[in-house]
């Protein structure tokens, strides 16, 4: 394995809104990155914000470079963070949001590219498996080097709501959320687990005290959590910045840990040209590998429909 530790890492953030900047904020003082590029349409903006983050830089224990970028900053970039894009409303699926962000992208994407850089895209835009796959296709990178923030905060949002259910602390809870970010997610029970105990044999066995049906409802409230959120403040984003800061640790630091990030399927979970949210090991050079859990005929059923489901919306925009 190749030694990373002393290189510099730099990020470009694309998109100074109100995820871009939350997963900026919280990058101070994280000792992820020396250096923070951010670029926006609105330039002055931009150097605005590069300037409020820098301020609070002598409270943060960290050192890190942060100004307004322009596209050509990306040549030597480690890793280039999408946030841009038109914001979800009220009432809209992510879907909705499709065409308008791929003309975006179109020229985000084509001017990274042609700054020469070598790095790895981590796309949060939605639909944000349809927007990682259009990025993979305008990028030509190789698909381990364009991830989307994927499910990782759907399988956060699971986590601290089964733990809260169950009484412990959310680390100790493994579990995920599975396929598209949006309407036909879906959670493998059969591969949640406390500990090493299966919430479903934990359900079983309380007398009562817990059910499977309880389950099924946490699964529909981290499904509707986004719209929730929408509703009460009309946009969601200090999570997914958190989610965006985990992952680029992940790869910066090289920690081989698992996420459920949108990934690229070549043939895993018996599915083909589709970038979905799976479980992958992440590393410096990505996605090292996409991990197989033994779904039941019924999550796999609901994997396949999920899969399909977007290869149909990505098809649409091609047409």
């Amino acid at each position: 394995m190749m030694d990373y530790s002393n290189d510099k890492k730099k990020i470009v953030l694309i998109g100074a809104g109100l995820v871009g900047m939350s997963f900026a904020y919280s990058l101070l003082g994280s000792h992820i990155c020396e250096e923070l590029g951010i670029i926006d349409i609105d330039k002055k903006r931009a150097e605005g914000e590069a300037m409020d983050l820098s301020h609070g830089l002598a409270f943060s224990g960290g050192n890190m470079k942060i100004y307004a970028a322009e596209y050509s900053d990306c040549f030597d970039a480690d890793l280039a963070v999408i946030c841009a894009g038109v914001p979800q409303k009220p009432g809209e699926t992510r879907i909705d949001l499709l065409h308008n962000n791929a003309r975006v992208f179109k020229e985000i994407v084509e001017q990274v590219m042609a700054s020469g850089f070598n790095g790895i895209f981590l796309v949060a835009t939605n639909p944000v498996d349809v927007m990682t796959a259009l990025t993979r296709e305008l990028s030509g990178l190789p698909a381990n080097r364009v991830i989307g923030s994927g499910t990782t905060l759907d399988t956060a949002r699971l986590r601290f709501l089964l733990g809260e259910y169950f009484a412990v602390d959310p680390r100790n809870v493994h579990a995920y959320v599975m396929g598209e970010h949006g309407d036909s997610e879906f959670v493998p029970w059969s591969q949640a687990y406390i500990s090493t105990k299966n919430v479903l044999s934990i359900c079983d066995q309380s007398e009562g005290r817990f059910s499977r049906d309880e389950l099924d409802g946490i699964a529909v409230q981290v499904k509707t959590a986004a719209y929730k959120i929408i509703e009460a403040k009309r946009a969601t984003y200090y999570g997914i910045g958190m989610a965006l800061r985990r992952v680029a640790r992940a790869i910066l630091q090289n920690e081989g840990s698992v996420l459920t990030v949108s990934a690229y399927l070549t043939g895993e979970y018996g599915q083909n040209d589709v970038n979905v949210g799976v479980p992958c090991v992440i590393g410096r050079e990505g996605v090292r590998r996409v991990i197989e859990l033994d779904l039941t005929p019924e999550e796999q059923a609901k994997l396949e429909a999920s899969c399909d489901f977007l290869r149909g919306v990505r098809a649409e925009l091609k047409q």
